[in-house]
């Protein structure tokens, strides 16, 4: 039975004719060929038409186009081999072959290419020899042509083979290539095509950045204002339920001074008090409790007041803010721990560092005047505390101020 083709033995290429086999001994030097009785394949496109004579090719093709359906026509054009008449036809030129041997191989030249192409071709990983056939199959047409007729041939045998052509086919080709300022223009062309291509992806990546950035923001801010509502809500619940114990032991105080107070009757024989009498009395007697604490409220609140106008005007300072409320509570200890130490209740206002904390605030010095500092004459650069002026309930009440203002993070802000 006669071979349906003719396999190379040095690279094991299938080719279908005796001319295929010729054209491939030449290109590639190689000379051990056998018949083979397996056929050449002729997968063609059903979309483009485009002839693959392997399953490689196709692969190549289908990964390329997109294109996945091929006929198989292989064994429409699959044809034995007379490798008889093949000899006889081929034995009347073999004398004139052999003379012009050596003439054609002298004849045969490496074809010319766009070198700027080839170079960058060389730089981007490619063999010099496979970016010239490359450049020559492609048509000179750019480096995107060059890459995908590569992609295209990476399986043949020969394509790391320099490819040779003759001066005369090297004149015609020059010829119908481009002129270099073409080439130019269109190696520009795909360059800035490139550098567009590359400088929208950029601005995609950074425009997706941008979102996830403002998207985290918006979390974090929500995540800090839910925060800062639910421990706004527990201060409120912790001040309304301080509220209602102390009103409980008010309501207590007043039980304990009413029946002391009817104790008292029965023991020197008066009658009970009749509650309609009691009932005009009892305003007096709120009125009095009210005015029991007057003076220590009072100064409460003048000092909460102080605290409150110096965070205000400094909001935007809070380390400078808690820096100067730990001063203050320092004083304000060192003078309670120590009451008789002189140099504890006397601060020169001159001073760098207390004018730095304190002096230079607005309300600093006042808070220190209402725990009991002054000045002894106008004009004095002291403030002093004066032993028998050292109050401990107000240095007490100064304390509790500083500490609410410096661990309530709402303080000066509800």
């Amino acid at each position: 039975m006669a071979g349906l083709s003719l396999r190379c033995g040095d690279c094991g290429a299938l080719l279908k004719s005796v001319e295929e086999a010729q054209e491939h001994a030449e290109l590639t030097s190689h000379t051990d060929f056998s018949e083979s009785t397996e056929a050449v394949l002729n997968l063609i496109c059903s979309t483009c038409a485009k002839p693959c004579r392997s399953k490689t090719e196709m692969d190549l093709h289908t990964k390329r186009t997109g294109h996945a359906e091929f006929t198989d026509k292989t064994s429409e054009t699959a044809k034995p081999i007379d490798l008889e008449n093949a000899t006889k036809s081929h034995g009347g030129t073999e004398e004139s072959a052999l003379e012009g041997e050596s003439s054609q191989s002298e004849e045969m030249v490496v074809p010319e290419v766009d070198q700027k192409i080839l170079e960058e071709l060389e730089s981007m990983g490619f063999p010099k020899a496979r970016a010239t056939r490359a450049l020559h199959y492609s048509g000179n047409s750019g480096i995107e042509a060059a890459i995908n007729w590569v992609a295209e041939h990476e399986d043949d045998p020969d394509i790391d083979q320099m490819p040779l052509v003759s001066i005369k086919a090297q004149s015609e080709a020059d010829k119908q290539s481009l002129t270099p300022e073409e080439l130019k223009m269109k190696a520009q062309e795909l360059r800035e095509r490139a550098r567009k291509k590359k400088e929208e992806e950029e601005r995609r990546m950074e425009r997706e950045r941008e979102k996830e950035r403002i998207r985290i923001g918006k979390e974090l801010l929500e995540a800090k204002r839910i925060e800062e509502e639910n421990e706004r809500k527990r201060l409120l619940m912790l001040r309304k339920a301080e509220k209602e114990e102390e009103k409980r032991a008010r309501e207590k105080i007043r039980q304990r001074l009413e029946e002391d107070k009817a104790e008292r009757r029965r023991k020197l024989g008066l009658p009970p008090e009749n509650p309609e009498t009691q009932k005009p009395a009892t305003p007096p007697v709120e009125e009095k409790k009210s005015f029991l604490p007057v003076k220590p409220v009072t100064k409460a609140e003048h000092m909460r007041e102080c605290l409150r106008s110096l965070k205000q005007h400094h909001k935007d300072e809070d380390a400078k803010v808690k820096r100067a409320f730990q001063t203050l509570l320092t004083y304000v200890g060192n003078v309670a721990r120590n009451p008789d130490e002189e140099k504890f209740r006397k601060i020169r206002l001159n001073n760098p560092s207390f004018q730095d904390r304190v002096g230079r605030l607005q309300g600093g010095v006042e808070f220190l005047e209402i725990c009991g500092f002054a000045k002894l004459e106008e004009g004095d650069e002291f403030l002093f505390l004066a032993r028998d002026k050292v109050d401990m309930a107000v240095l007490n009440t100064a304390g509790s101020e500083l500490n609410s203002a410096i661990n309530n993070p709402f303080f000066g802000v509800l």
